[in-house]
């Protein structure tokens, strides 16, 4: 498989990435799309990722080896009901939804199931659209494949290369079990995440005290909450049995870990903290998730004119890139002053040694 023909209906984020990994894996490849964003379109076009901008879904799908549904879920069941017309029977259909369920359900309806295979990037950014698209962004994501039963098995073995080559780790699970495991690890997270930013909105002064001070541990455990709201919409009502389910599970939990605090129960509330920890450090370190692994590092400095372009200046030296800097004004579990994100571990770890070197304190946050 050195070329493949591959159409995309809807070049965002994630169409956008996985449109990058192809050309960089099989540059030869011919790639097409259609986005109701043409701006997207005319900018991988000049960027040399397409080789042809489609004005509408129909003719031009035709001979594809593989078309990838990245458009809204909302748009599937008309975008399918219009491709069925054009697809040779050696087309894959595939999406990227984090929920599969119903995509099955109409691909099954629409007679498709024996060309479809359910595909979900476990992978993403707060920035959304083509703009922010990336090569890199499927470098060592779990890719969840969930083939429908009547396709044949050596057509998901091609998937898995395809995934493979991409970059990513292809993961095979049925539908069902995906839509479940994915409500407990990112969709009932991203309710709890705006949970909590809602509540800490409702329970602050009119002087805004708690944003002011919010850092270090809340925004880690916030941060999806800068995720697309029509995103996580969408996805609360395709995926909602599963995520109510969980979610009372988790105000089960809630409602008795108030109980252990208001007894002062503090065998109980230390099992409670412990076990968390144990199980949260026998994680696998990966950077899959909705939201990429940071690689940050903190530098004790002096609050001196100088000290932060003599950090850069090093780093420069050395041809260290840097993705993001900025100085730590709360030091709640956060230490050091000048924050530094670097686009992978090497760059950090290579960082680090030349900031010791040169007599710096650093503390390096551990990928996870």
């Amino acid at each position: 498989m050195n070329t493949l023909n591959c159409g995309f209906i809807g070049l965002g984020l994630i169409g956008g990435s996985i449109a990058k990994a192809i050309r960089a894996a099989y540059p030869k490849s011919r790639l097409i799309a259609y986005d109701i964003r043409t701006s997207s379109l005319q900018l991988a076009l000049q960027e040399q990722v397409l080789d042809e901008i489609c004005p509408a879904v129909g003719a031009a799908f035709e001979g594809c080896d593989y078309i990838f549904l990245c458009a809204p879920v909302s748009c599937n069941a008309e975008n399918l009901q219009t491709l069925k017309q054009y697809l040779s029977p050696h087309t894959i259909l595939t999406d990227v939804g984090s929920v599969k369920t119903d995509i099955h359900h109409q691909v099954e309806a629409l007679g498709l199931d024996g060309q479809f295979i359910g595909g979900h990037p476990m992978t993403g950014s707060e920035r959304i659209g083509y703009q922010n698209s990336k090569t890199s962004l499927l470098e060592n994501a779990y890719y969840i494949l969930t083939p429908s039963a009547a396709v044949p098995d050596a057509r998901v073995s091609d998937y898995r290369l395809l995934v493979e080559a991409m970059g990513a780790i292809p993961l095979i699970l049925n539908y069902d079990e995906h839509d479940f495991v994915t409500a407990a690890i990112s969709h009932l997270p991203h309710v709890v995440a705006a949970s909590l930013v809602n509540l800490v909105k409702d329970a602050d002064s009119e002087t805004g005290i708690m944003k002011l001070v919010a850092a270090g541990g809340f925004k880690d455990i916030t941060r999806i909450a800068s995720s697309s709201p029509v995103m996580w919409q969408q996805i609360c009502l395709t995926n909602r049995e599963n995520i109510s389910v969980l979610l009372k599970q988790y105000i089960n939990c809630l409602t008795e870990i108030s109980t252990k605090i208001d007894e002062g129960a503090a065998d109980a509330l230390y099992d409670f903290f412990d076990t968390a920890r144990c199980y949260r450090e026998s994680f696998i370190t990966a950077s899959s998730g909705p939201i990429k692994t940071e690689y940050v590092l903190t530098v004790d400095i002096t609050d001196q004119p100088g000290s932060i372009a003599a950090i850069a200046s090093l780093l420069a030296a050395d041809e260290v890139s840097i993705k993001n800097i900025g100085i730590n004004h709360n030091r709640e579990l956060a230490e050091g002053a000048l924050r530094i994100e670097f686009y992978g571990i090497n760059a950090m770890e290579k960082a680090a040694a030349i900031l010791t070197g040169q007599g710096y304190t650093i503390h390096t946050r551990h990928p996870s």
